[in-house]
């Protein structure tokens, strides 16, 4: 499913009204009764109040105000703009509403609000139709004051396409916004209903059919989508019956350094869990004992390494001996911030030529000398996080957070890797600008060593031979899910990124199942 601005989806509307000739008022009315089966779906019989601005959004909740009331909802409907100020499709519906004497209050002032807060607060559900994705700048004066009001009733709240005063493009909240409990948003989920801070407004998220052509849709060249279950489902690697440990590739992980084993543990047992056959773990010599303890069924090569017992920078030649009988290399995880380490890296990040993914310690070394990033072997997947995003583009936190697809897209691009930058929602790209927005996950992921176990899932799909953008997307897709499957047994406080790694058979279990379902 695509993932649109606001601009792209005010273009999907007028192809589809001027190429297809579906009138704008029918695609009002589908959206209308696109929300209203929402929400006799989830709320059922309610005392509703609708709030109306003088826009599209407004005409929706006009529509959505009539079919309630046809079928026996107790419904108020609230018009907080000048009816004279209404045009085009939502001054038809709102004509329709006057002649069938729908009940209407127009409240334009702080007074008439007062007026009437103590019916709007007897309801038990609220719609919010004031503004939608035209909305440009925060939102102030009395707009504001409805909805600071409406927020307040501490009651649910459904948002008609994106909750009021959330930017469409951007997710963020400049002013006053709605804080819904569901928006139902119209054909294509906008992109900032995803990114945060909009998308802790948004509430619950569905999208509704209102008739546009999926042609319409193709024709636009949009290249950002939601990542889904379907998506996921598509990816998975076959796994025939007559094959061998070979078959499903042989995955080389250097991770681990003292005090960072664990991150070496986590990466090579999660490549195992999506279905690697072999992984082999390379680490600092003195530091083997302990890895053949904590690990049984991965295979552990011991490196030579420096004083600070770091992998040195001549354990390249025998590290280059074992990718001889390797399909992947992984790269990172514990490594340290040592700077001959760090050297050992930036060497195999531009010599080593089979699949490569780079996390964690191997993306600082990278930063320490960023115009690597030009020199990458094809096939390489960087996988930071905000702060070591930043770092690899010389910028700020701030600034990767305030365009997560965009700088994932254009830095994907610009260095021709793939790129998963992680966070809430993860966001993956490949080097013709294609970007997936995942949708699995919960903070329950925001601890330690869960970062180690998605480069391991990431790292097995793509050692069973799935292109590097596939095997990103999936394993960002099944790791998330395993995340949400934890949750579920031990809540997102305390859980474990080992608490994830035994979810991660289970998660590619369910998903084959849903295929033959």
């Amino acid at each position: 499913m695509k993932v649109v601005t606001a601009e792209e989806m005010r273009n999907i509307d007028q192809q589809t009204i001027q190429k297809i000739g579906i009138p704008g008022i029918v695609l009002m009315e589908n959206a209308g009764i696109g929300v209203v089966n929402a929400i006799e779906k989830k709320y059922g019989l309610k005392k509703i109040s609708i709030f109306v601005g003088k826009g599209n959004n407004g005409g929706d909740g006009l529509v959505v105000a009539r079919h309630l009331l046809n079928k026996g909802y107790p419904v108020k409907t609230y018009i907080i703009s000048d009816p004279n100020a209404f045009t085009g499709d939502a001054l038809i519906n709102l004509k329709i509403a006057q002649n069938m004497n729908l009940p209407l209050d127009f409240v334009l002032s702080e007074l008439e609000l007062e007026k009437h807060k103590e019916n709007m607060a007897g309801s038990e559900l609220l719609v919010d139709a004031i503004f939608g994705t035209g909305l440009r700048g925060p939102v102030r004066g009395f707009s504001a004051s409805v909805i600071e009001f409406v927020n307040s009733l501490a009651k649910p709240i459904v948002a008609i396409d994106l909750p009021s005063g959330l930017d469409a493009n951007t997710g963020k909240v400049e002013g006053s916004c709605i804080k819904a409990s569901l928006t139902v948003t119209m054909a294509l989920p906008k992109r900032g209903l995803l990114l945060y801070p909009g998308a802790s407004y948004t509430g619950e998220l569905q999208v509704v059919d209102i008739s546009i052509p999926g042609s319409i849709i193709e024709s636009q060249g949009i290249t950002i989508s939601l990542l889904q279950a379907s998506d996921a489902i598509k990816l998975l690697p076959d796994r025939p019956q007559d094959a061998h440990k070979g078959t499903f590739g042989r995955a080389f992980i250097l991770a681990g350094s003292v005090g960072f084993t664990g991150a070496a543990a986590l990466t090579s047992e999660a490549a195992l869990r999506v279905g690697a056959g072999l992984v082999t773990l390379g680490i600092p010599k003195s530091l083997n004992p302990i890895m053949e303890v904590k690990l049984t069924e991965v295979m552990t090569k011991p490196l030579p390494e420096t004083e600070y017992m770091t992998l040195a920078t001549n354990a390249k030649e025998e590290i280059m001996k074992n990718l001889e009988n390797a399909d992947i290399l992984a790269i990172g995880p514990g490594l340290s911030r040592n700077s001959e380490t760090a050297s050992l890296i930036q060497i195999l990040s531009k010599e080593v030529q089979i699949p490569k993914v780079i996390d964690a310690d191997g993306l600082n070394a990278l930063s320490d000398n960023r115009s690597i990033l030009k020199e990458l072997a094809p096939k390489t997947i960087l996988t930071p996080h905000p702060g070591e995003m930043a770092r690899l583009l010389g910028s700020t936190i701030l600034q990767v957070q305030s365009d997560r697809i965009g700088i994932a897209q254009s830095f994907a691009k610009e260095n021709g890797v793939v790129l998963v930058l992680k966070g809430a929602p993860t966001v993956i790209s490949d080097p013709q600008g294609n970007v997936f927005v995942n949708t699995t996950g919960n903070p329950g992921l925001a601890s330690g060593g869960t970062g180690d176990v998605l480069t391991g899932a990431i790292t097995g799909f793509l050692a069973q031979g799935l292109d590097a953008f596939d095997a990103a997307v999936l394993g960002v897709y099944v790791h998330g899910l395993a995340g949400d499957l934890a949750e579920m047994v031990y809540g997102n406080a305390g859980m474990l990124a080992q608490d994830v790694i035994h979810q991660l058979p289970k998660v590619i279990q369910k998903l084959k199942q849903s295929t033959s379902g």
